[in-house]
């Protein structure tokens, strides 16, 4: 049923559910801050493959590495190394979809050096659903957290020499990924001190009072996904009543839009750079 309800909102099939307008006002302008599938076809964008199969981008960028872990038959991680040190790690879900997207949109940007660890998600919405979502699929969830949580930052560790401590590492989703950043963060906040949610979907809501200690939160959605917005407002709402540090603005765009990307560089640059909370 919540896999039959999350592809009518994709497409608009629960648009006739709007949101109040001024609620969707009021969400575009808040600003609350209290603290302060595998895939192994080229990566889009502006990219060359050198000799040893590492795609780069051009001599100006960084390199985008990806690989196989040994997760579920091997689970493909997507990295986008910055030319420059790194000053934050972003781990991001659906990688395999995601990363140039988010490449193009930070290359260039006045953001804090950023590298990108894309994890893999599978191809369908059941499995997506199963790995993302707490209480779908208990057993298949926990698999791909440990993965998530472990395999795939320590492969980053060995791999690249990057490990970063929880005040500069983020998890960003879009969509069922959105669900998924925001249920690491809440579980992990010493692991993840930042969430970047895009879109979430409802089948991962706050049920109560958060409790403990919480990450910082950033969250956005379209103006033309009412669906979606209304569950990014639910979590602005319960992070604010546990004192938390959530920031949410609703974009013009529907759900996969631009801003999903463009907002990017804006919440590295809220969550790690100077003057962040700002």
């Amino acid at each position: 049923m919540q896999v039959q309800a999350y592809r009518a909102a994709k497409v608009g099939g629960l648009r006739d559910a709007q949101l109040p307008e001024e609620a969707l006002r009021s969400a575009a302008d808040e600003v609350v801050v209290d603290r302060h599938g595998f895939s192994s076809r080229a990566p889009q964008g502006n990219t060359l493959r050198d000799e040893l199969g590492v795609w780069r981008m051009s001599p100006s960028a960084g390199e985008l590495v990806t690989e196989s872990l040994g997760y579920d038959g091997g689970r493909g991680v997507t990295v986008y190394v910055p030319s420059r040190p790194v000053e934050a790690a972003v781990f991001i879900a659906d990688g395999g979809w995601h990363v140039s997207r988010l490449v193009d949109a930070i290359e260039g940007a006045d953001a804090p050096s950023t590298m990108i660890v894309g994890v893999h998600g599978m191809n369908d919405d059941e499995g997506r659903f199963s790995e993302y979502v707490p209480g779908v699929d208990e057993a298949r969830f926990d698999e791909h957290e440990e993965f998530f949580l472990h395999e795939a930052r320590d492969w980053v560790r060995s791999r690249f020499g990057v490990a970063m401590g929880a005040d500069r590492t983020g998890v960003w989703g879009a969509s069922l990924g959105g669900e998924f950043a925001l249920a690491m963060g809440v579980r992990h906040p010493d692991v993840f001190g930042a969430v970047f949610s895009a879109s979430p979907g409802g089948g991962y809501r706050p049920t109560g009072p958060l409790g403990g200690a919480l990450p910082s939160f950033y969250l956005v959605a379209g103006q033309q996904e009412p669906f979606f917005a209304e569950n990014a407002e639910r979590w602005l709402h319960a992070v604010r009543a546990a004192d938390g540090d959530v920031v949410m603005h609703v974009r013009d765009g529907d759900h996969g839009g631009a801003f999903w990307f463009e907002e990017f560089p804006l919440m590295v640059s809220w969550a790690f750079g100077r003057g962040a909370g700002s």
